[in-house]
Order: C-alpha cells, then structure tokens, then sequence
C-alpha cells in the first residue's frame, strides 16, 4: 500500500516534491492509532443514514446536539443505522460549509464528547468541505498576510487569466479580490462564494493539511467520509476544472491512506454533475469512493411523479451497474440542497425538465441557476421539499402521505444505500419565513425545527408529520429486515404492463422481493399477477393484477 500512496503522489508532484510528501504522510500516518469499527462488514441491508443538520431539532433546555441525541435515541434506534450531520464546524456562511476551523465544534452545537455520545449508538458521516474554507478563517488570514507556512495555501489567479472553459455552479465571480496585510490586491478562486475561498492542493503543503484533517476525523470516529464538491478540487486553467485526473489521484490517494489506518472508513463523493460523470468516481471499484450520490434520481423521481409514468425511470434503472462488490450507490429523494437537475442531463429532454421547473414554481417552490461559459444562466437546483414536490395540495392528508410514501418506498427499495434527509422523514413542508429572512433559496427545505412542537405533531395523527413519520418507520422497519434489499443485490425494472407501475425485481437466491408501486392518484390494472407476502402489510397475495391509489406492496417470494 505505502507503494501504492507513492505513485499516487508521483501522478500529482514532481519526483523531489513527491518523496517528501510521502515521508511527511508517512509520519502523519504513524502517530494515527489503528482505528477499530465496530461494522464486519463495509454495508449491508441494515445500513440506512439519516441526513440533519446539527440544529435542525431545538429544545431552550439543551445544546442542539444533545437535542439530536435524545430524539434519536428515543424514536431513530430501530430506524437508522447511522447520521450524517452536516457540517458541524464553526462557519461563516453557507449554513455550514464555509468552514472557519475544521478542528473544532461550533460551539452553538456542543462539543466533542456531544459527537462521541452519538457514535455511540450510530455510525457517523463528517463532511470534508476540502475544496474551500471561509475567508474569515484564520488560514486565509494567514495567507493574506504572508505567513510563511501558510503560502500556496489558496489558489489565486491573475484577472486577465481566460477562464471561460471553468465550469460553474453558481452565478457569482470565479475570482474574488482580497486585499493582503502589504495593501496588494490577490485574486482568489472561489467556485461557491466570495465568502468560500478555494485552496490549491498544487502545493504539496496544502494536500497534506487536508489529509491531516481526513486523519483527525477518523481518530474522532468518523466511519463515512462525505468529500463535499469533490469534483472542482483540482484547478489547471485552459480546461473545465471538473473531474481532472489529479482529483481522482487525491481521492485514490485518501483511499488508500484510510485503508492503512481505518479501513472500515468508507469514502462518498458528492458530485453534483450529469449521471455517467457522476459514478466515475467509483473508478475500478476498489481504489477509489465506495459509494456515490445517486443525483439522477431524485429528479427523475420527481418528473415521473408529476406525469405518472414509470417509463424514463424504469429503463434508467436497468442502466444501473456498480464495478465491484465494494461500491454501490448512496439514495436519496431529499436533501439539505435542492434537487439537483444535473443528474438529468442526457435522460430527460428539455421540455421534460421543463415540466419539473413549471411544477416546482407552481407548489411554491425556487428554482436555482449556474452561469455556463458563454454566460448564460442555466437551472441548478429546484428548491422545495419533497413533500410539496411529490404531492398535490388538493389533495387530503392521507393521499399526500400515501403519495410521499410511495416516492419513499421507491428509494428503500432501489439497490445502493438509502439516506433520509431529516425533514423527508418528518413531513416537513416549504419554509416560507426561513427563506424570506435568510434570502436563500435554499432555506426553504431547512428548517429549524422546536422539539416539543415536534414530539406534539408526532403524537397527533391529524397532522402530516404524524401520518408521514408512522408510515415512514415502518418502511424503514421493514427495509432493513430484507436480506433482498442488500446494496448490491440483483436489481431489475420489469415491465408491468402500464406505465403508470413501477415493479422492481429485488434478490436472488433464498429470499427475493417484488417491490410494485402505483404512483398515480386512480387505480391500476397490471398485465402481470402478482404472488408473494406483503412484507410491509403481512397480506398475500395470488394472482390478484389490481393495486389501488399510491398502493405500494413489497411481495416476499421465498424460495426454500
């Protein structure tokens, strides 16, 4: 392996450069004790993460973390075998993901001990926002004022330079002036913000302090790994500054040093970018991340939800294939972003997407624009949550629950590893107020939310949150007694005869599941007749080809 970390850093560095780094790393990597995992294996069919940020449940009476803590430990235990918090660092902007001291807790969260407690009972994912750190930091200060050590830290360019190939995901400047301690102007590449300050990993300095703090994560019991905007991480001008092959060398290169000292640690790339772009970042299935986000889907989830066709979603899922048995897909409907429409390039047309843009707009939703290079605004992201996205207002509460349920259902079911976006499993719908006082966009789908308020909806079944939360543990209950719903267990989309049904065909071999969803208000008559127990209900089935409105069946067939 440690041949391996060199070659890595030969593919990055010049040879006197890279044989220092790699002594550096070396010694780096001695004083990170072998971290032992409590999981025997990397996932299974049990593994599902719940996506919140640290304070999205409040209570005056505890820190947010602590808040956290009891709920999960209260009502998640039996739901979810781990939590991705998201950044929990002192940030300046962002909500979180400008960060201002990787090595530290925002105090207005809790502590450490507050993130140990809750590894106690659930696997945790940290982000690794390492494509950029607020410029507010005391790193960037530092640079700014030429403190030796803190050179080449950030990248900088000169604003003649022509980067009109850089792809981009927002509509801000690329380069942002700063002025230094000496009075001189540097211009700063900032992909996300004029707040989010990029470094240049071109320096050997810069990898290091990064793969100094991927090191501290795991000694503070990190076991996923989320490399936030990995994708841009590498800036060469004269090319799109996207998937270069030196960003998949630092993430092979990240890989291989965990799998010396905590290879249990599982890597996820967050690359917000068209399908086939996306799942590059498995590279050959063992060296690189184990698992990707699955982005096209909730896109396509959604349009196949407003037009209550299965058609473009079946066929894409039968695309579906991973390089090896270590890497699988990380599911999600929902998210602390919107719904991105990048995943959808290439599958759905123009006026598909259009559809998605139209319906977000009439329930009350933002759509959210990048600037492409001749300087035109293309969509970005829808922002709404889920449950408005999926369901329709006329509707009553329990047709909207049983509508997002199914949207759910679908996601458990596909092969990969399921993640519930906090607000999804609560119910929550659009966030009006949030949105107008921060002026974001995507405040809209994050919420803070009071916990006692919460605990009293939850215990009304007049409410949404009451009828979503009961139907959702239940999936999730279910779910992960399914050996079938293994990550990587067979997956096949068949055709039901209307389009209108999704049926995915799930495992081989001793169990096997027939997972059918109806996504449309009426009911439906299939061509096909189904037979098996419904795991979800306990009722059996055989022969019957009639599902009622948003019926979903999970139809165990045993084969003993």
């Amino acid at each position: 392996m440690s041949d391996r970390i060199l070659s890595l850093l030969g593919q990055l560095y010049a040879p006197q450069d890279a044989a220092a780094a790699y002594a550096a790393l070396q010694e780096r990597m001695a004083k990170t004790p072998k971290q032992l995992s409590r999981r025997t294996v990397l996932y299974d069919e049990r593994d599902v993460l719940l996506i919140t940020y640290g304070d999205s449940l409040q209570d005056r009476e505890t820190r947010p973390l602590q808040t956290l803590h009891a709920f999960a430990a209260a009502r998640l235990r039996e739901l979810f075998s781990g939590i991705h918090i998201l950044p929990f660092y002192p940030y300046s902007s962002d909500d979180g993901f400008a960060v201002i001291d990787f090595y530290q807790v925002n105090p207005s969260l809790g502590t450490w001990e507050d993130i140990a407690a809750l590894g106690e009972h659930f696997d945790l994912m940290f982000d690794a926002v390492f494509n950029h750190m607020s410029a507010k930091s005391q790193w960037f200060q530092q640079f700014l004022a030429d403190a030796p050590e803190y050179q080449g830290l950030f990248r900088t360019e000169l604003p003649e330079t022509d980067l009109s190939m850089v792809v981009r995901p927002r509509v801000s400047p690329l380069l942002t002036p700063f002025t230094k301690t000496d009075g001189s102007t540097v211009y700063v590449w900032t992909t996300f913000s004029a707040d989010q300050v990029d470094f240049d990993a071109a320096t050997p300095a810069t990898l290091l302090r990064l793969l100094d703090v991927l090191l501290f994560y795991v000694e503070k019991g990190a076991s996923f790994i989320r490399l936030d905007a990995i994708a841009f991480f590498w800036k060469t001008v004269g090319t799109n500054c996207l998937h270069l092959p030196q960003t998949h060398a630092v993430i092979q290169l990240m890989r291989a040093v965990l799998d010396e000292v905590a290879p249990h640690v599982v890597l996820i790339t967050e690359t917000n970018v068209p399908h086939l772009e996306n799942i590059s970042y498995w590279g050959d299935g063992y060296h690189e991340a184990q698992l990707v986000y699955n982005f096209t889907l909730p896109p396509l989830l959604f349009y196949s939800m407003v037009i209550g066709s299965t058609r473009k979603l079946r066929d894409w899922v039968n695309t579906l294939k991973t390089p090896s048995e270590r890497t699988t897909f990380f599911n999600f409907t929902a998210s602390h972003d919107g719904i991105g429409v990048r995943g959808i390039e290439g599958i759905l047309t123009h006026e598909e997407r259009q559809v998605l843009l139209e319906e977000t707009e009439r329930k009350g939703g933002r759509v959210s624009y990048r600037r492409q290079s001749d300087g035109s605004q293309v969509p970005y992201e829808l922002n709404i949550t889920y449950v408005d996205a999926v369901t329709r207002p006329e509707d009553t509460l329990d047709q909207q629950a049983a509508a997002f349920l199914v949207s759910q259902g679908i996601m458990l079911a596909l092969a990969g590893v399921p993640a519930v976006y906090i607000h999804s499993l609560l119910g929550s719908r659009n966030d009006y107020v949030g949105m107008t006082q921060t002026g974001h966009n995507r405040t809209i789908n994050r919420a803070k939310l009071d916990v006692n308020a919460l605990e009293a909806a939850l215990q009304d079944e007049n409410t949404l949150r009451q009828k979503i939360f009961v139907g959702y543990a239940r999936l999730l209950k279910v779910r992960r007694s399914l050996a079938a719903f293994h990550p990587n267990a067979l997956q096949q989309a068949v055709d039901a005869g209307n389009d209108a049904v999704l049926v995915l065909v799930r495992g081989e071999g001793r169990e096997r599941v027939q997972a059918v969803f109806n996504l449309t208000p009426r009911s439906q008559t299939l061509s096909m007749p189904l037979h098996g127990r419904d795991a979800l209900t306990g009722n059996c089935f055989h022969g019957e080809k009639l599902l009622t409105p948003y019926q979903m069946l999970w139809l165990v067939q045993d084969k003993h």
